[in-house]
């Protein structure tokens, strides 16, 4: 099973088109997000025996991110070890974990303003969790998530990296820096759900500038939500950037960062993908 968002309304997805789940149950079913999602065991079993013929095709632009308002926002930093390497540091003994404020996330196409410093890329695999849970075991764990979906962390690396210590969270939440979508599908809709191949590239151009697989995770998606679990409850629509694999521009020789003008399309097996477009701060 697929879902998403659009113009604000919870729908299931299927190759580009959608069904507005609030509609196709004769309203036994909710059309917000949150809602949806915490009661997602009945929303997927409905989804099994639905009819699509009220089905409408959606344009690439037209999708909203698969929780448009989550409550909490969890990241993770240096969670591939090619990329702690690149960073200098070595591999963490536990997940160090951030936080993106919600009011950045936006769906899968967007225009985003740049502001002033380095805007850096880090594309990564979401997790979307559904009915969640306070100190959930990691034998349970892939049970409270909904499903997965594609996202960049985008992040301004001078504001980033600046104090002793730095902090992260400001300077990853800038309009538009939490692109996520297009559609998240439910971990049984992959072939391995613990190895799923995603990557970014850079337009006009085409360069590959990251891929990554799941399976190379220093902490899986299934023990991130079973720690993060363990330390506060996890809530219906909330959702985890489980990490980047190596290829970030401040990391390179020399450093490159995007410019006016750039598209970053970002591609996750089995879902789909983003595509920003980067404007200049007026």
């Amino acid at each position: 099973m697929k879902f998403g968002t659009l113009d604000g309304r919870f729908v299931l997805a299927d190759r580009g088109r959608a069904l507005d789940l609030a509609d196709a149950s004769d309203g036994a079913l909710p059309s917000d997000a949150l809602a949806a999602l915490e009661r997602f065991d009945e929303v997927s079993a409905f989804a099994r025996t639905v009819d699509w013929s009220a089905a409408v095709e959606v344009a690439d632009d037209r999708w909203g991110p698969p929780v448009p308002n989550p409550r909490q926002v969890f990241a993770i930093a240096l969670n591939y070890r090619p990329h702690a390497e690149e960073a200098g540091f070595v591999a963490p003994d536990a997940p160090l974990v951030f936080t993106k404020f919600p009011s950045c996330i936006t769906g899968p196409v967007s225009t985003v303003r740049l502001p002033e410093g380095n805007v850096d890329w880090e594309v990564e695999v979401v997790a979307v969790i559904g009915r969640g849970g306070h100190r959930i075991p990691r034998a349970q764990a892939w049970a409270a998530v909904a499903g997965l979906t594609c996202g960049q962390d985008l992040s301004e690396r001078v504001s980033q990296l600046r104090g002793s210590p730095p902090q992260f969270s400001l300077a990853k939440s800038y309009p538009g820096f939490g692109p996520i979508g297009p559609v998240a599908a439910t971990p049984d809709e992959f072939g391995d759900r613990d190895d799923i191949c995603f990557e970014c590239a850079l337009y006009p151009g085409g360069e590959v500038l990251q891929r990554g697989r799941t399976a190379d995770l220093i902490f899986p998606i299934d023990d991130l939500v079973a720690r993060l679990a363990d330390e506060c409850p996890l809530l219906p629509g909330d959702i985890i950037f489980t990490g980047t694999p190596a290829g970030v521009g401040n990391r390179r020789n020399p450093p490159r960062f995007l410019r006016p003008g750039d598209t970053l399309v970002s591609r996750l097996d089995g879902v789909g993908e983003l595509r920003q477009t980067f404007t200049s701060t007026p």
